[in-house]
């Protein structure tokens, strides 16, 4: 079967990450017959942006707590007009019809794209991501209870609404810091990869995404093939938060999440890439 008789796939990475997320799973999904893209979000890989006090090492905690950030006013709506140019770049490689995947921080935008173009989707994956019925806010679900053994508030340095963003030092040279961020994104990753990949991430996240209301509603989002990957390893987005957006999404939406799982840490795109490509595979069946 030709990629052309299968829905194609858009890849959407998480907070600090890149398209270079999903550099191992594309070619694992083409093997299985289905074309795959991948995007940098406007504030993310190639479009990232630093603080000038990112590149003075050794780093000034201050100045680098403090310094406002670059990429303060990347918007939601910034993120969700890339994502939905980029449905229709994939479905011009595929059958028509688009699985949107998402991860971690990703997730708040394929909702967006699911809201806003629900008649061009075949499905819209989860992975290990933010899943939130209407109304309720990225923020509200960080600082929740299910979110209360997270490492991610651990790692943010500075205070969001002084610079505009979520910050973390990915090149770090502070040991405990070091060990916090790889047991929070890569905790069964090599440590050759978590070397590589700590050079490739961003450094800011705009804080103002945390504070976008889900717009979901039965009508639109509702009407999509809605799957999620739980990663029982993850002390990013942690098992009792990703199962606690299931929940509460299921309470409102006339159609279940098709629920499956991994035995992975935050990032099965470096430490599983095939299987991983396996589940994608059956959520474009």
């Amino acid at each position: 079967m030709s990629n052309n008789d299968n829905p194609a796939f858009l890849l959407v990475h998480g907070a600090w990450h890149g398209a270079w997320t999903w550099n191992k799973v594309i070619p694992l999904l083409a093997a299985s017959g289905y074309a795959a893209i991948a995007i940098d979000l406007p504030r993310d890989g190639l479009n990232a942006k630093f603080p000038a006090a990112f590149y003075q090492r050794p780093i000034d905690p201050e100045a680098y707590g403090t310094e406002p950030s670059p990429i303060a006013a990347s918007s939601q709506d910034d993120a969700n007009d890339a994502a939905l140019a980029a449905v229709d770049q994939a479905a011009a490689m595929g059958n028509g019809k688009v699985v949107v995947v998402g991860h971690s921080l990703g997730g708040t935008t394929i909702t967006h794209v699911a809201e806003l173009a629900p008649e061009k989707l075949h499905a819209v994956v989860y992975l290990s991501a933010v899943l939130l019925p209407n109304g309720t806010t990225p923020g509200e679900m960080l600082f929740s209870e299910p979110m209360s053994t997270s490492l991610v508030p651990t790692l943010l340095l500075g205070d969001p609404e002084v610079i505009g963003a979520m910050r973390i030092d990915p090149l770090s040279s502070d040991p405990e810091y070091a060990a916090g961020a790889k047991q929070a994104f890569y905790g069964d990753v090599d440590d050759e990869t978590i070397k590589a990949t700590m050079k490739l991430l961003s450094c800011d996240e705009p804080a103002s995404v945390l504070g976008v209301p889900s717009p979901v509603t039965a009508e639109n989002f509702g009407s999509v093939t809605r799957h999620y990957i739980r990663l029982t390893q993850d002390l990013a987005v942690t098992l009792a938060a990703q199962d606690a957006g299931i929940a509460g999404i299921d309470a409102v939406m006339p159609n279940p999440t098709i629920v499956h799982t991994m035995e992975t840490s935050h990032s099965p795109f470096l430490s599983d890439p095939q299987g991983l490509a396996d589940i994608l595979a059956k959520t474009a069946a």
